[in-house]
């Protein structure tokens, strides 16, 4: 039998804290904890598994025999096994297995709190701690001057595996990527970048949105302190760093959290609100005190261990909603009679009020695809507190828009005009991201009609679009130069085609369009608020023309827009100003820079020519296919 000394991080504080649901830092207690007992060094162990009769810790040092090293169990009725088991170092393998009082069945389970895994499809923890001298102080001390909601947003969604392959087809590290990664975003002067779930996952397929390991980077791409050298890089060249996070189902794999204790301990034990029939995974039990700790600690765990700037919460409407992707007669209304998942929101509500609470200049962004009211108004007004919202309704619009051939277009202007409709009832943010580049759906180039010349047109023209529209902006990898197949997770993007004029006038694009973003007030100061917007004509779809202002806080910083969304040029268009002396053109996405023919304005006129309300004028070439930004 081995030795496991008695030992406990746990307070009698930490405990109440713990069962009322409020121990927000469980990480510092829960897991393994290199750590030194009446002068031995060794490992501290510590897991909630209250439906146990015994719970022991196997792994590499005893041959994975169950009870050579057997846990204590608390006597406060937290369910918390404990001990201290000398001799063990860094990089110890291990599990739990764990012998439940139900059905007197047995599990081998990985630490739910574990900072380091084995590689997949190896399933074992590891005994970690990953240290890292932080040198992005300046970022830290400044956050809040590059995340708040009047600052530039233009987001670079990444999936680590498949952004850049090495010779022979393997992954880059996080430590190459902090080399290659981070100066190829700051060229392109993203203001952040959106890693797809890094967290722990077993199944490549998955795309990480499975996750087994929440408190573990995975060690597909390095060790957990490598991904705080990547962290630390991005923060250092000035770049926010946003990751998906996942806090709406868990996968049923033997090792994970699925049935941990021989119970239905994290997720829901009612099938109709503890399993995802889309996913074929467990939901989490919302309603549960130490569940809502759990993922709250996990929440703040990146940002407080990884200095993470925001968590992008995935699957938002399956939490809000009990018939989520159910028929009649598979789920149970609420108290109320009605669909809303009641302890879902509840917990939403908490989790946003803790980070915004304890982390100044963070942002939680909700992918959330239905009408759902509030979700970005603040929890003491009522909502749910999110920073921002992902506006799928602008996107589907948009792409359905932009796939109709020109000459049909003039029947579709309310499609492409409508998001103004509903654009300040949220935080929006505007996403082209990789769910619309994979299952049959094409590349974002491929959507767009017409001939090579037209095809990356229309798609400069709905960039120019989509970076003059209120809201933040995110783009996943690869739409930044036009990439041509559909995303696949198991190759690298392909970067050859950086060799042809046309995708690489795409990347020029983008790298423009981000940098007049960062520099033109009236692009971000007010692009939540009605009063950085105002329409000067959208009614004119016989040409397929939208006119529109966007401002700032300083009327000299106010920009006039147009967007010519057929391949006709519009020589000598007049659009009604702002009072202004002059008007100079900033950005033609028609430049011969960008792949367009050269359809250029340079400074235009100011004429007293009564036009769209205003007192004034300008007469200018509206490219084909281009979108025009005046100042």
């Amino acid at each position: 039998m081995g030795q496991v000394i008695p030992h406990s991080l746990f307070t009698d504080f930490d405990i109440n804290l713990f069962k009322s649901g409020k121990h927000y830092r469980l990480y510092e207690k829960l897991g393994s904890h290199l750590t030194e007992v009446d002068g031995q060094k060794g490992v501290y162990f510590a897991v909630w598994a209250p439906s146990a009769k015994a719970v022991s810790v196997v792994g590499d040092f005893n041959y994975w025999l169950e009870g050579e090293h057997a846990l204590n169990v608390r006597w406060d009725e937290s369910g918390i096994w404990e001990g201290f088991i000398p001799g063990l170092d860094q990089g110890t393998l291990y599990k739990y297995k764990i012998h439940s009082h139900i059905g007197d069945a047995k599990t081998e389970k990985a630490d739910p709190f574990a900072r380091y895994c084995e590689h997949p499809p190896k399933t074992a923890s590891v005994v970690w701690e990953a240290k890292h001298s932080w040198k992005d102080a300046t970022w830290m001390k400044n956050r809040a001057q590059h995340n708040g909601l009047d600052k530039p947003y233009s987001v670079y969604e990444v999936h680590l595996g498949s952004w850049k392959r090495n010779d022979g087809d393997k992954f880059m590290s996080y430590i190459e990527l902090a080399d290659e990664l981070v100066a190829y975003v700051k060229d392109l002067n993203f203001t952040h970048v959106e890693f797809m779930p890094i967290m722990e996952y077993p199944y490549d397929p998955s795309w990480g949105y499975q996750l087994t390991g929440y408190f573990a980077p995975t060690s597909r791409f390095g060790k957990p302190e490598d991904f705080k050298y990547l962290v630390d890089a991005l923060h250092r060249a000035g770049i926010g760093v946003i990751l998906d996070w996942v806090p709406s189902h868990f996968p049923e794999d033997a090792h994970g959290l699925g049935y941990f204790d021989g119970s239905n301990l994290y997720e829901h034990p009612d099938r109709r609100k503890g399993y995802h029939p889309d996913w074929k995974s467990l939901i989490f039990n919302y309603g549960r005190n130490e569940v809502r700790a759990f993922l709250i600690s996990n929440a703040l765990f990146w940002m407080d261990q990884y200095h993470i700037d925001g968590l992008r919460v995935d699957a938002v409407a399956s939490m809000l909603y009990l018939d989520y992707s159910r028929e009649d007669g598979e789920w149970e209304p609420n108290m109320y009679g009605n669909n809303e998942h009641l302890e879902a929101i509840s917990f939403i509500r908490e989790l946003n009020t803790e980070v915004y609470g304890n982390f100044e200049g963070v942002q939680t962004i909700a992918e959330e695809s239905t009408a759902f009211s509030g979700v970005t108004k603040p929890v003491n007004l009522g909502g749910l507190g999110f920073g921002m919202k992902w506006m799928m309704g602008w996107m589907h619009d948009t792409l359905e828009y932009f796939k109709k051939e020109p000459i049909y277009r003039k029947h579709h202007q309310n499609d492409i005009t409508f998001s103004m409709t509903y654009a300040f009832t949220e935080n929006f943010m505007l996403p082209f991201s990789h769910d619309e580049v994979v299952y049959g759906k094409q590349s974002l180039l491929y959507r767009m009609p017409g001939d090579e010349w037209q095809r990356f047109a229309n798609l400069r023209c709905l960039y120019g679009y989509m970076f003059t529209h209120p809201g933040g902006n995110l783009l996943f990898m690869g739409g930044e130069f036009g990439q041509s197949s559909e995303w696949n997770f198991q190759q690298s993007l392909d970067w050859h085609l950086l060799q042809y004029d046309f995708h690489k006038g795409i990347q020029n694009l983008i790298r423009d369009l981000n940098t007049l973003y960062r520099t033109q007030p009236a692009l971000y100061e007010k692009q939540f608020s009605h009063e950085g917007f105002r329409w000067i004509d959208y009614g004119d779809s016989e040409n397929s023309v939208l006119t529109y202002v966007r401002m700032g806080h300083e009327d000299k910083d106010t920009l006039v827009i147009a967007c010519n969304l057929t391949p006709v040029p519009r020589e000598g268009y007049r659009i009604g100003v702002p009072k202004s002396r002059k008007m100079k053109e900033l950005f033609n996405s028609d430049a011969k820079e960008y792949g367009g023919s050269g359809m250029i304005n340079g400074e235009a006129a100011i004429e007293k020519e009564p036009w769209h309300a205003y007192e004034k004028s300008i007469c200018v070439d509206l490219p084909p296919l281009g979108v025009v930004i005046f100042r």
